[in-house]
């Protein structure tokens, strides 16, 4: 129920973004903030499929559900793709790669959206889409539509999530590193913790680290894991959002707007 209210919180928060950007910054975006805008289409794409997930699996038509669970599992992945693609373009950009070559935007729209559907194609073909019952503490079942089989579900999802991690890991420290070595100390005194900490925890979702918490966690750490997991993952849309309006009126992003235009 909390990650259901969760999921509500960011699909608003996120809805709010993209009315913005596609209202007022759309013909004026840089290509740091149209990645951006990819990532939130595929954030908010996946909380709207995990919140009506449940009343399709309710109707009991197998060919909704297994459309819903390829949908969802689709969204989940072009997250994760889109994750690794901000990576890179952050790469890029803290180490003053330029990024105006030829149909650069193309190519990462083709990534980011293409690469998930060969999975799911892939998991289509093999009928491993359907019904799962996942019963809480409780004893309360809720039948959903996803991958029954644990193996798939495992083996697809943390490999793949497992690739990107290895990627956004180190851009993350290295940006962390980069801000701390060369942001002058007057405008570190101007910034407030609030928005330092609102700045980090947005680049901290921008990247996909968050979602560590979930898929990498054993042991005597896995329940408190998991609750910083549906925490942070609950509010990733607002602390997104909060990014997007501290980068549009961040100077030094207009800088690099202007250096990608």
């Amino acid at each position: 129920m909390v990650h259901g209210s969760g999921c509500g919180i960011s699909l608003f928060f996120l809805g709010v973004a993209l009315f913005m950007h596609f209202l007022t910054r759309k013909t004026k975006a840089s290509q740091a903030i149209k990645i951006l805008m990819n990532l939130f289409i595929a954030l908010f794409l996946l909380n709207l499929c995990f919140l009506v997930n449940e009343s399709i699996a309710k109707l009991k038509i197998l060919a909704a559900c297994v459309a819903m669970a390829s949908v969802l599992h689709y969204s989940m992945l072009a997250t994760f793709t889109w994750f690794s693609m901000q990576a890179l373009h952050l790469y890029f950009y803290l180490f003053r790669i330029p990024t105006d070559t030829k149909y650069y935007m193309y190519k990462i729209c083709i990534t980011g959206w293409v690469i998930p559907v060969v999975v799911v194609v892939g998991l289509l073909a093999s009928s491993k889409y359907g019904y799962i019952d996942i019963s809480d503490d409780n004893g309360t079942s809720v039948t959903m539509c996803w991958i029954p089989d644990s193996t798939i579900y495992l083996g697809v999802n943390i490999g793949y999530y497992g690739i990107v991690f290895i990627f956004t890991l180190p851009i993350f420290v290295v940006t962390i590193v980069q801000i701390k070595q060369f942001v002058p100390k007057e405008a570190k005194a101007q910034e407030s913790t609030k928005k330092r900490l609102f700045s980090l925890l947005g680049l901290f979702c921008l990247l996909g680290i968050t979602w560590g918490f979930a898929f990498f966690s054993y042991g005597p750490l896995l329940l408190p894991s998991y609750y910083i997991f549906t925490i942070l993952n609950s509010f990733q849309g607002f602390f997104l959002f909060v990014y997007y309006y501290f980068s549009s009126k961040d100077p030094s992003r207009g800088q690099q707007a202007n250096q990608e235009q």
